[in-house]
């Protein structure tokens, strides 16, 4: 397996600290996300090596593996156990952990004991950014990973922060072992003017003065399109409607689908004219 510097891929040096890590990938990630970079398959690539990087470096026991071990780092546990029980064997002359690559190389060539040990590939993680009419129903999206296309369906009704694992997509296991799994984590933009709780969705609808104290119809925008509705009388301010079916699918849960609640706000009228302030203070008159 050739020598990943991760150091390098990041733009880091070795003596970086956390805060440094955190700085260099954000920049990275912003620099190089696959929505910034559509059609930029090398854009993409490095988006899943510097993931890839960050995932290492960032988490201290990993990153003191890999300094120690570099290109084997994944297979520090094993060696230990392996050294640990050879210790006491009369033919054995491993002793120093420097030379933990020459051990590997004849471990895994078929020249020592340990070639047919099977170890699982690394499991990998990425995000998907996506809008909520993105996800009213399934729809196809294309992953690099590890500079491999995966075309996989989007389930409609996907919740924001989802994680969903797709078996045996992650990095290939060593001398047979199983592949590792791939981790998408959803995030999913609340859409203006529609904010999502669970299945359903809340959104406000302005009325006109007039509308609200005597009644009629009002045009409401929803995800699916424009809904006409009918206002009650004398309709307060803060009044909430339901329409049932207009929220959002449920997950995996084909035919089923949530609430869209309405929140009406009623408008005030601006520049009237003086028989208009008139009739209105003749209304508050009336009241005595």
């Amino acid at each position: 397996m050739d020598f990943i510097d991760y150091y390098k891929i990041l733009e880091i040096n070795k003596n970086a600290t956390d805060a440094d890590i955190k700085k260099a990938y954000r920049k990275l990630a912003r620099k190089l996300h696959p929505d910034l970079n559509p059609n930029d398959k090398e854009a993409q690539g490095k988006f899943q090596q510097i993931n890839e990087a960050n995932e290492v470096l960032s988490d201290p026991e990993k990153r003191k593996k890999y300094d120690q071990y570099g290109k084997d780092w994944k297979q520090a546990d094993q060696f230990k156990q392996q050294n640990k029980q050879q210790k006491g064997n009369p033919n054995y002359n491993y002793n120093n952990e420097g030379d933990f690559s020459s051990f590997f190389e004849s471990m895994f060539s078929g020249g020592g004991r340990g070639n047919q040990t099977k170890y699982r590939g690394q499991d990998y993680q990425t995000e998907i950014k996506l809008a909520l009419t993105d996800v009213l129903q399934n729809h196809q999206q294309t992953l690099n990973v590890n500079g491999k296309n995966l075309r996989i369906t989007v389930p409609a009704g996907v919740q924001n922060q989802q994680v969903i694992k797709l078996k045996g997509q992650g990095a290939v296991g060593v001398n047979g072992g199983t592949n590792g799994d791939l981790y998408i984590t959803f995030i999913i933009a609340n859409q203006p003017n529609f904010n999502r709780l669970g299945n359903d969705l809340n959104t406000t609808a302005s009325i006109d003065l007039y509308t609200a104290v005597l009644g009629g119809e009002t045009t409401v925008e929803t995800l699916n399109g424009k809904v006409k509705l009918k206002v009650a009388p004398e309709t307060q301010p803060g009044t909430k409607i339901r329409l049932k079916g207009k929220g959002f699918p449920v997950y995996k849960k084909e035919g089923e689908i949530g609430d869209l609640y309405i929140t009406y706000e009623v408008k005030l009228p601006t520049n009237l004219s003086e028989k208009q302030k008139e009739l209105f203070l003749q209304l508050a008159n009336s009241k005595n």
